[in-house]
């Protein structure tokens, strides 16, 4: 199950960071889905420690 979450945050927010960069140039766009995919990490192993053990 763990794989699965983080799978699908790490999708979703840099997903998210890339259609919000994507407004500015593909350079931005990147790095923004590079954070993006980032936070995504935290918050996976966040919901796995806190709501899946």
């Amino acid at each position: 199950m763990k794989k699965i979450i983080l799978l699908l945050s790490i999708t979703i927010f840099g997903w998210a960071g890339w259609w919000i960069g994507a407004h500015i140039g593909i350079m931005t766009a990147y790095l923004i889905s590079f954070v993006g995919s980032l936070l995504g990490v935290y918050i996976g192993v966040r919901v796995n420690q806190n709501y899946l053990n």
